[in-house]
């Protein structure tokens, strides 16, 4: 069964002291009910707050936690590839997720994640936008900006993905080995676009499991203007590579 393999989670943080006990506790208590043999590597870059530190109890406490401390914010992409690197090289993992450490993701979605590769899929993405998902707590505005950026990434990348902005997914161990994560540079939503269009441009195939988002309850939300410019440039960018790959030769 896919439960019993070995399922790694990355999961970056900045000023998180306040949601990430409950979520380490969460997850180490699904990993026992279900059977789960599950790592967390937890990033954090340098939080004032003293997340770091905290992370670093609860690695005492729990033997399958790495702590990886960076001195400054250096971007969620980079923390990622970071997070991958280790568990590629340290481990052998089969499935590879990414979570948010604000208790946005809900654990209990993470076995219908696994399902998804049972079905023969390669990447599974947490989806609020199929059949089943919804979203808590979300402002007009905040829908409205991630409808449009998804709406625009399948028009312009045809990813044939309702939520490529989605930061709850996971990877077969193999596919995050067939990417050269030197070459993606891109950051927060944007990253995990870029990463479903590599994925998508070697050949995997990526499936949906529906998900309730649940809007961060403690800190405020990382999401700034300049991300969010950040993301257009991206995606405009993979759409002109794409174009170039598409087109006939002289």
């Amino acid at each position: 069964m896919i439960h019993m393999q070995q399922v790694c989670i990355a999961i970056p943080t900045y000023n998180e002291r306040g949601n990430l006990p409950r979520l380490v506790n969460g997850l180490e208590k699904l990993f026992e009910e279900k059977g789960i043999k599950g790592f967390l590597v937890i990033i954090d870059d340098g939080s004032p707050d003293g997340t770091g530190e905290l992370a670093d109890e609860l690695a005492s406490r729990y033997s399958n936690i790495t702590v990886i401390h960076r001195l400054k914010k250096l971007g969620l992409g980079s923390a990622y590839k970071t997070a991958f690197r280790e568990f590629l090289e340290d481990l052998e993992p089969k499935i590879i997720f990414e979570m948010d450490a604000d208790l946005s993701h809900d654990r209990n979605d993470i076995p219908k994640i696994l399902d998804g590769f049972s079905k023969g899929f390669d990447v599974v993405v947490g989806s609020r936008y199929v059949r089943g998902g919804r979203i808590v707590g979300w402002s007009p505005r905040r829908k409205i900006i991630s409808f449009g950026a998804n709406f625009l990434v399948a028009k312009l990348l045809n990813l044939e993905v309702s939520d490529a902005t989605s930061g709850f997914r996971a990877y077969g161990d193999y596919v995050l080995r067939s990417i050269d994560l030197s070459r993606v540079r891109s950051e927060g939503y944007a990253f995990q676009v870029e990463m479903l269009y590599q994925c998508r441009k070697i050949g995997f195939k990526i499936g949906e499991s529906p998900i309730t988002f649940y809007e961060r309850r403690r800190g405020k939300s990382k999401l700034r203007t300049g991300e969010m410019l950040g993301f257009l440039r991206t995606v405009l960018s993979l759409r002109s590579s794409r174009g170039r790959a598409n087109s006939p030769s002289r």
